[in-house]
């Protein structure tokens, strides 16, 4: 018999699921929160010339993301995943998985990037500082390698802690959905795309760097550790 048979009304794949069934079974849709305001501790940022008219319009975009984040897997849910309409150039499923790395991750990068902002500055403290300490030798070490990340990047630095080495690296992101690394704990977003700094200081991305590490919340950080 080929690889299919029919087992009753179901057609039945060589993995001995019946697709009938499968298409009848609805995916269960979890949408996230789409966040209504910013902590007002992020505000505190207005000392260093991080204003809060940027992060109001900061929180629009990420609004969006959590909105699309949430349109998307409710098409999700109501498309119909049949392997035999998927395809690698262009098809439904691709297109809509494709853009929801995007979208996910951009609500989750931003979620880290406001928790973590709004704080202190200053040198880490608590575990943060110990593992800073010991990936980059010095917390002035850690911080300069930070600024170049920044301005290498098109989109992100990631600071993140790295479960099988235990040990935290400051990785660059181009965009939304790049370039993560599995089995890390992000603990630290930095958003170096135009719009977190250009109300403030135009072009001088540099500029707004300083002005970030001068108000990263370490008790966020050390919490997103655990």
């Amino acid at each position: 018999m080929g690889a299919a048979a029919v087992v009753g009304m179901a057609s039945v794949t060589g993995s001995g699921w019946p697709l009938a069934a499968a298409k009848d079974k609805t995916m269960d849709v979890k949408l996230v929160a789409v966040p209504e305001s910013l902590p007002e501790k992020v505000f505190t940022t207005e000392r260093v010339g991080i204003s809060r008219k940027t992060h109001e319009e900061h929180l629009k975009l990420w609004q969006g993301y959590a909105r699309k984040t949430n349109e998307i897997r409710q098409k999700l849910a109501a498309l119909d995943a049949d392997p035999a309409k998927a395809n690698q150039i262009y098809s439904d499923i691709r297109a809509l998985k494709a853009d929801y790395s995007f979208a996910y991750e951009g609500l989750i990068n931003h979620n880290v990037y406001f928790d973590t902002i709004g704080g202190a500055g200053g040198p880490a403290t608590g575990r943060i500082a110990t593992l800073i300490e010991q990936a980059y030798g010095s917390f002035e070490a850690w911080v300069q390698d930070l600024k170049a990340t920044g301005m290498g990047a098109r989109g992100w630095v990631f600071t993140a802690y790295d479960h099988e080495e235990k040990r935290i690296f400051n990785y660059l992101g181009d965009a939304q959905n790049t370039f993560p690394i599995w089995n890390h704990t992000l603990v630290l977003a930095l958003d170096v795309y135009e719009h977190a700094y250009y109300l403030d200081f135009a072009t001088a991305r540099a500029k707004y760097l300083d002005a970030y590490v001068q108000v990263i919340d370490w008790n966020a950080v050390n919490a997103r550790l655990g």
